[in-house]
Formats: structure tokens, C-alpha cells, sequence
């Protein structure tokens, strides 16, 4: 349920405006309280916000941050000629933290950013679990979404428990040893995990504590750890619960987080949805960026 990053797409003059909200060691929300999300906006070279189209909301995986999606703002502002905001979650990046760790509170504090910001017919884009946070949003009715893409992500259970469970207890042991620098906790990360594609992305996680002069997690590994089991569900019933604006879904054919038996629950949920395979794994956005990009832009721009 995670985002990774990839080169830079384009050498594009765009401004980029990026907002902290968090140092290091953030506050603690109670479990009531939305949490004011760290953002980055793009803008597209000529913005007209008057003539623009549906800005662009994108939220990155578990474990990831808004810096995840930073080539690919750059280009969707640009060929959607838009305004593109990536978010870094609660608990993630530079947003603060909180106990509570579940798609409803994420999805209430995106709702408050876009309030805040004032975003009407807004476009809400996540991956993973920024993808079910994204389609909880589209699922409580909010009235400013106009439109949503899902990027490998379903709605329904997903079994991904273990394998991220790994991730947290690895990652509590290399600030146990407190190490000094980035490379150390890598040594340590590789006897678990081999992928060093994998550990390089847990690593953007990694910062030195100015006070102690050794690396820690700027994430909290219990809190996350201890909301894996809630992040394996869906809160919402197809039943009772549809979205009928345009939405897209896009799948790594090589991932099983939407396999075709999920696909008559995704069409129930959201009957006016479309579901677009590209040949990846679960990071679809980073393995084929060039291709995410063309997919995601030519369904936005059919409604313009």
C-alpha cells in the first residue's frame, strides 16, 4: 500500500509552493480532531484560475509522502492545466501525527484541506491506501468531487497485514540501533528485505534527530503498525453506498490488489467507472510513468 518516486519526467517551469505543518517531533491529534495536511502546489505555467481545469488532488501509499508524486504533479499541472496539490497524509511525511489511523478520519482530513483551500469540482487521486482514502471521500457524498482515479486499489479487504508488518518491525530495529547514518540502517534493513527498491523507499522515511545526532523514523511505527489490520478493510458497503460520477481505475497486471474477480464489486460501488490494466506491479505510477501519465490525463481531459 505504498508509493514510490521516479525520475524526474520532464524538465517543466512550473512553481512549486510547499507548506511544512510538522517539524520532526509533531503534536498528537486527538482522536476527534481532523490534522492540517502538509501539501505541495503545482501550478501550471499560465494559471487562469478562472478558465482551469478540476483541480488535482493526489494522495500517496502507506509509508509514502507527498514527495512520491513530485514529477508526476509536475506534468498532470501542466498537461491538465491545473492546479495539482499533493498531500502527505496523517501520520505521514510532514503532517502531524495521531493515534488514530483509519480511512474515515484520512478521508475527513482531506475534506478539511479541500474546505480550507476552497476546491470546487475537484479531482481526488490516490494510490493504495491513498486509493481507498480517496474513494472513501467519493463514497461520504462529498459534493466537490468531480471526478476519481483509483490506482491499484479496490474496495474490499486486501491482505496486505504481513508483508507491511515486516516493513514496521524492521524499521523499529534499525532505531533501536541507533544509527548514525543512512547507509547503517540500510545494512541492517537488507537482511530482511532484499528488494533494495523496497528499502530505499522505507528510507526516505529516515531523518537524523538534531538533539541526539542519530536517524529516526519520522513516521510512528506503532500507530501504523497497530492500524494494518483496519487498513486491510473497506468502511463502506456496496449496498448502501455508490459514486456515480466518472472514475478510473488503474491496475498493475502483475499485482493482486485488483484482480478480475474484484472487478463486478468495483463496477457495484462505482457504476461509472472504467478499469485500465498496464503491465506492473503495484507501483504502476513509478514503473510506467510515461503510460500512467497518457491514461490518466486523456480520461480527465474527455469531460473538459
Amino acid at each position: 500500500m505504498a508509493s514510490r518516486s521516479f525520475p524526474i519526467l520532464l524538465n517543466l517551469p512550473i512553481f512549486k509552493r510547499s507548506f511544512k505543518n510538522a517539524s520532526l517531533i509533531r503534536k498528537h491529534a486527538t482522536a476527534s480532531n481532523t490534522v492540517k495536511l502538509s501539501f505541495t502546489q503545482f501550478d501550471p505555467p499560465k494559471l487562469n484560475e478562472s478558465h482551469e481545469s478540476s483541480p488535482l488532488i493526489i494522495l500517496h501509499g502507506l509509508f509514502g509522502s507527498k514527495n512520491n508524486w513530485r514529477s508526476l504533479a509536475k506534468v498532470f499541472a501542466q498537461r491538465l492545466n491545473t492546479r495539482v496539490f499533493t498531500l502527505d497524509l496523517r501520520n505521514h511525511g510532514e503532517s502531524p501525527h495521531s493515534e488514530v489511523h483509519n480511512y474515515e478520519v484520512m478521508a475527513k482530513d482531506v475534506v478539511t484541506f479541500m474546505n480550507d483551500h476552497q476546491l470546487k469540482r475537484t479531482v481526488v487521486m490516490g494510490h493504495s491506501m491513498g486509493g481507498k482514502v480517496a474513494m472513501t471521500i467519493a463514497l461520504m457524498q462529498v459534493p466537490q468531487i468531480d471526478q476519481l482515479v483509483v490506482v491499484d486499489s479496490a474496495p474490499t479487504n486486501t491482505s496486505i497485514s504481513k508483508e507491511f508488518a515486516t516493513y514496521v518491525d524492521v524499521m523499529k530495529k534499525v532505531e533501536q540501533t541507533e544509527v548514525m547514518k543512512q547507509s547503517q540502517a540500510d545494512e541492517i534493513m537488507k537482511g530482511y528485505i532484499s528488494d533494495i527498491n523496497i528499502r530505499q523507499f522505507l528510507l526516505t522515511n529516515l531523518k537524523k534527530d538534531p538533539e541526539i545526532e542519530v536517524y529516526k523514523f519520522r513516521i510512528p511505527l506503532d500507530v501504523l503498525g497497530n492500524s494494518l489490520k483496519t487498513l486491510n478493510g473497506f468502511p463502506f458497503d456496496s449496498d448502501r453506498h455508490t459514486f456515480h460520477k466518472s472514475t478510473l481505475f488503474v491496475a498493475g497486471v502483475k499485482s493482486n490488489y485488483i484482480p478480475p474477480k474484484i472487478h463486478p464489486t468495483i463496477k457495484t460501488f462505482f457504476p461509472n467507472s472504467v478499469i485500465v490494466e498496464l503491465d506492473t506491479g503495484h507501483w504502476v505510477h513509478s514503473e510506467k510513468p510515461h503510460d500512467f501519465a497518457t491514461i490518466v490525463t486523456d480520461f480527465l481531459k474527455k469531460d473538459l
